[in-house]
């Protein structure tokens, strides 16, 4: 899946863990990305945005 385009962003939570961070691109139509922030060059994830809504809504709870 091409991700040209897209706008990444980290959690503000992440900022106390020494760089080891996902980064999110939600800007996207119909696709959400997901990517290491340390290899920002390398293999991103992609899920739908229902997919992505229900695995957050997921981790919130836990």
């Amino acid at each position: 899946m091409e991700l040209t385009g897209a706008t990444w962003r980290k959690s503000t939570r992440s900022s106390g863990n020494s760089g080891d961070c996902v980064e999110v691109a939600d800007n996207l139509p119909g696709v959400v990305g997901v990517r290491d922030s340390k290899d920002r060059q390398g293999p991103a994830l992609t899920f739908t945005p229902a997919s992505w809504a229900a695995f957050v809504a997921y981790t919130k709870r836990s």
